[in-house]
């Protein structure tokens, strides 16, 4: 049996990997009613065994999916998914850009230029001389954790 504490920590960790289920209380298939081991709060717990419930037990998809608190087309996004990258497809990917896709090396070297000519520049006169030089819209944010960035590589 789970303490609390235990279950604290599995909660934190479902969803500082981003797996934790936003609604477990829509899991109404009967193994996840019953113990410890299934556990309606780990997504990938609950897209598996409903993958498996098509495959193996030959349910019906959109049984399946309703008794996993899903929809179809979250039954067929995840078994795309398996076919194409094993288990490894259910764990969820972080969307969108990743990184500073607009921060080119050449707008990095003019960032670095710009704040060694002139330390008090302030981010949004940075922001207007990238415009102006190479026409990119750069979010304030962005720049400003390229430079922090910079700082901690120096020291």
């Amino acid at each position: 049996m789970r303490t609390f504490r235990q279950n604290a920590a599995k909660i934190q960790t479902l969803r500082q990997q981003g797996v934790l289920n936003p609604h477990p209380e829509a899991v109404t298939d009967p193994l996840f009613q019953t113990g410890d081991f299934f556990d309606s709060q780990d997504m990938l717990q609950v897209k598996y065994e409903m993958l498996r419930r098509v495959e193996v037990e030959k349910a019906p998809v959109t049984e399946a999916a309703a008794a996993f608190g899903l929809s179809r087309p979250a039954f067929y996004q995840a078994q795309q998914a398996v076919a194409q990258q094993g288990l490894a497809g259910l764990i969820p990917r972080k969307r969108g850009p990743h990184g500073a896709h607009k921060l080119t090396p050449a707008i990095l070297d003019f960032v670095l230029q710009q704040r060694a000519a002139s330390p008090s520049l302030k981010t949004g006169e940075l922001i207007l001389r990238i415009q102006q030089q190479f026409g990119v819209d750069v979010h304030r944010r962005t720049i400003e954790r390229h430079l922090v960035q910079q700082e901690k590589k120096r020291r």
